[in-house]
């Protein structure tokens, strides 16, 4: 299959959280969800890339690239791609309002869908108080965190040896600690209430890598997750439904091989998560 050929096509797609010079990044996912999908538009909610490692140590293999690449061929071929940094690509904050290479930067937007509702999309990293207020201590959890995921790349390279699937090691252990249930909870209601202030009808963030969909009052919360962990996308398809889409989840589930696109139908069917 070349990268012209997809057979899925949605008005908006929603990334976030990709990390690419990490060594946890899972780009060869990415590539293949980006080979087998097309939209209207693409976000890329923040963190796309890691300034914080890629200042301590230059890691960017070839696959890195290729995403870059490949989304920047998006754009030439007409994608509208909008670029909303996070706390780890901050750097490009300082260009907000700017254009290169036919991707444009914001700080933050409104995203209307196709049914009428106005969606704030953000990175969310404000509203995470350790971030916010005690950065160093982010810079150390940081550096936990790549740990955790360093034994989860070798993990699933045992998985595969054995013949199973991908699954996310530092997502099952970090679902099971109590303080990070109610860091995720805390900030879920934070960007809720960004939402209400703002007069939306709802928000998608990234930044704490836990895709989701599901109300919280009166406002519709959207987390598009992440491409270290749990390789979620948020989708919105042509009528106005939004939609996780798990890719690594649904090859595996589909036993597809490598670069055979999965049938839409199949895939609302196994891993549709409406709004």
């Amino acid at each position: 299959m070349t990268d012209e050929t997809t057979s899925l096509r949605y008005r908006t797609i929603f990334i976030s959280d990709i990390h690419l010079g990490t060594r946890g990044c899972k780009a060869e996912h990415l590539l293949d969800f980006l080979r087998h999908t097309e939209a209207e538009t693409i976000y890329l909610v923040g963190d796309i890339f890691d300034g914080w490692r890629l200042r301590r140590s230059w890691y960017w293999p070839q696959a890195h690239n290729d995403v870059v690449q490949k989304l920047l061929r998006k754009a030439r071929k007409g994608t509208r791609l909008i670029y909303v940094p996070g706390n780890h690509d901050e750097v490009l904050r300082d260009y907000t309002g700017q254009h290169f290479g036919g991707v444009e930067v914001r700080h933050d937007t409104i995203h209307e869908t196709a049914d009428g509702r106005r969606l704030l999309v953000m990175h969310g990293d404000a509203f995470d108080g350790i971030v916010a207020c005690a950065r160093w201590l982010a810079f150390v959890g940081d550096w936990g965190y790549g740990v955790v995921l360093t034994a989860n790349t070798w993990f699933n390279l045992l998985r595969r040896r054995l013949g199973f699937g991908y699954w996310s090691l530092s997502a099952y252990v970090k679902h099971r600690v109590k303080n990070a249930v109610q860091y995720i909870a805390r900030f879920e209601e934070s960007v809720a209430e960004e939402a209400r202030r703002r007069k939306v009808d709802g928000i998608v963030c990234g930044h704490i890598h836990q895709a989701e969909i599901r109300t919280i009052g009166d406002v519709l919360y959207i987390n598009d997750g992440d491409w270290v962990e749990s390789c979620t996308a948020l989708v919105e398809h042509f009528d106005g439904e939004l939609e996780i889409l798990h890719w690594a989840a649904l090859r595996n589930l589909a036993m597809l091989p490598q670069g055979a696109p999965p049938a839409a139908d199949a895939e609302k069917k196994q891993m549709g998560a409406a709004a």
